[in-house]
């Protein structure tokens, strides 16, 4: 039982206070008077690029959103239809002539795709290619709605130290009983790999992003290869991140003024969105996947069964060192818990939470050897687990 708290010592101490969730957005320092500096002639062009395929639900607000950015430089905004099926495409120039910014929007045919691609990277790969030469290129998902102010702060940080990348996080739904127990520590574990404070720091190499919000140097994704050079890559925008941070600093936060449309009312819908890219995550490592599951028990299970056997069994050292553990545990949770506005007591669900996430990973193991793992969007995808160049 000292293991387990000393484990969770290290991650409350240890790990650039990942927890903490303050890496945000609204909490930049961008002054009143940048902001009033700020002008057409001195802000960069900016392209906003959205993937697309089968993105009717979503596609219609997104695109009203990106173009009502009260963003003083040029901005235009490209839709990749991605051979949908949907009507995506219509419903994206539907939106755009609504509010009369036609104009800005191109909708560019996204081609077959190629062997050794996945889809996403070849709709951004041809994205890029038809951009022109705008500096900034903004990628966003076709299921994310901005807030107006969101591209004039990503971009007056971004300018502030030439970062590379600036990327958010944005709010998922969090509404149903599922979204409730699962969204918050998806944010928590998402942080606690890729803690935001290192990945700010040019000084440590760990690079991370949310494929979301995306926003980079057109210059330093082409020195960095461009999109060729992770053509295969299923976590797409951590890949990227590791590209562009050897090109200069990247920055990754939360946005709480960004939100993603997509609801996942049901367990079941949970559970296909983590088992897609988990087993990816571990780069397909039996070796990795015990570790991970041996991790998750020894940080969020045994706490709780050793504080039940130290009550039942009158063992006072366990009981306290199990609730000092537990107590960490929920003081960590609790910044994520609000924010998303949930009321306190949701801190006590995070080993459940965990247990989920934890068979999810399996699963997501057992479908990759069944060869059933990598579909999305009506496509499945070769998991050989070969690392991308």
């Amino acid at each position: 039982m000292i293991g387990v708290l000393l484990a969770w010592l290290v991650l409350f101490f240890g790990r650039g206070y990942f927890w903490r969730a303050d890496q945000r957005l609204s909490a930049l320092s961008v002054t009143s008077l940048e902001k009033k500096q700020a002008s057409a002639e001195s802000l960069p062009a900016v392209i906003a690029i959205v993937p697309a395929r089968n993105e009717a639900e979503g596609i219609g607000p997104c695109v009203s959103a990106l173009l009502s950015q009260h963003y003083p430089g040029a901005l235009r905004v490209m839709v990749v239809d991605d051979q949908s099926t949907d009507g995506t495409a219509d419903i994206a120039r539907a939106a755009a002539e609504s509010i009369g910014a036609a104009e800005r929007l191109q909708i560019l045919a996204g081609k077959a795709l190629p062997e050794g691609w996945a889809g996403k990277v070849w709709a951004m790969h041809q994205g890029v290619a038809a951009a022109g030469d705008a500096p900034l290129l903004w990628f966003t998902d076709a299921d994310i709605v901005h807030g107006p102010d969101v591209l004039q702060r990503l971009v007056l940080h971004q300018q502030q130290e030439h970062r590379a990348l600036v990327s958010l996080m944005v709010m998922l739904s969090c509404r149903s009983f599922w979204e409730r127990l699962l969204i918050p520590p998806f944010i928590f574990f998402f942080q606690m790999l890729y803690p935001f404070p290192w990945v700010n720091d040019l000084r440590r190499n760990l690079a991370g992003a949310a494929g979301g919000c995306m926003l980079l140097r057109r210059d330093a994704l082409l020195q960095a290869g461009g999109f060729a050079a992770m053509r295969g890559a299923l976590i797409d925008d951590c890949t990227l991140a590791a590209l562009l941070k050897k090109q200069g600093p990247i920055w990754l936060g939360l946005g709480t003024e960004s939100h993603s449309l997509r609801d996942y009312r049901h367990l079941d819908e949970i559970w296909r969105m983590v088992t897609r890219s988990a087993y990816v995550q571990l780069q397909f490592s039996p070796w990795r996947l015990l570790e991970a599951t041996f991790g998750m028990l020894f940080l969020y299970a045994a706490p709780v069964i050793m504080l039940v056997v130290g009550l039942c069994l009158q063992q006072w050292l366990w009981t306290t060192l199990s609730g000092l553990a537990l107590g960490l545990m929920a003081w960590a949770y609790a910044p994520s818990v609000r924010l998303y506005a949930l009321k306190g007591l949701w801190v006590l669900t995070l080993p459940v939470a965990a247990m989920f996430y934890t068979l999810m990973t399996l699963d997501s193991a057992r479908r990759h050897y069944l060869g059933r793992g990598g579909a999305w969007k009506g496509r499945h995808y070769d998991q050989s687990g070969e690392k991308q160049p």
